[in-house]
């Protein structure tokens, strides 16, 4: 009987077990999170910690549906990189428009709350970023969720930058700016993933 360390099938179950392992540690971490920031962000006034709040709700999904995927073919691996970037697409447009609100309806957040919290997420996501790490390149849902995980580190670093802005202007202008670039970072990504995920759709036959 062949060693199942030579045997190509069960080292790609290996591999899957691995990855879906890894997507559901991740995934309990960003729904915790999601929670913890939505409610400081509301509290707080805060757009940015909103938007990330938000980024970290999208991250859950998407891993809720790498996991679904992981031991599936590639065409449904693309469909589903599709569906994520349709996630971020719609939370860019959401953070777009409460940006635009705290324009009409101007509110100095709390800077103190902003700097907390959004040093917590970096924390969460730092740890998110590193057990994805050696993943990043299997297939294009485990590409994508790396993706999300990157993002998520600039989003928070963004925050930490709208708290020093708002403690240093005593204004809530940084918050707002900051809003404005997570949607436009989610919104790139988005069109990133939207072309990666269409890519492999044509490449790949309908059978599979």
């Amino acid at each position: 009987m062949a060693d199942c360390c030579n045997d190509k099938a069960c080292e790609i179950e290996a591999l899957q077990d691995r990855q879906s392992s890894i997507l559901k540690i991740v995934l309990a971490i960003n729904a915790v999170m999601f929670f913890v920031e939505l409610t400081a962000g509301l509290l707080a006034g805060s757009v940015s910690l909103i938007a990330d709040s938000l980024d970290m709700l999208g991250d859950a999904l998407v891993y809720g549906f790498s996991i679904y995927v992981v031991a599936r073919g590639a065409r449904m691996k693309a469909k589903a990189a599709l569906l994520k970037g349709g996630i971020m697409a719609a939370f860019g447009l959401f953070v777009f428009g409460q940006a635009v609100y705290k324009m009409v309806f101007p509110l100095v957040p709390v800077f103190e709350a902003i700097g907390g919290f959004g040093l917590l997420a970096l924390a969460a996501n730092s740890l998110c970023l590193l057990l994805l790490w050696r993943h990043r390149a299997d297939d294009i849902n485990m590409s994508s969720v790396w993706l999300c995980s990157r993002n998520d580190i600039i989003a928070n670093v963004s925050v930490l930058c709208a708290a020093l802005g708002v403690w240093l202007t005593s204004s809530g202008w940084p918050d707002i700016l900051v809003g404005f670039g997570l949607a436009g970072l989610f919104l790139r990504s988005a069109l990133f993933v939207f072309r990666g995920a269409h890519t492999e759709l044509r490449a790949v036959p309908t059978s599979n």
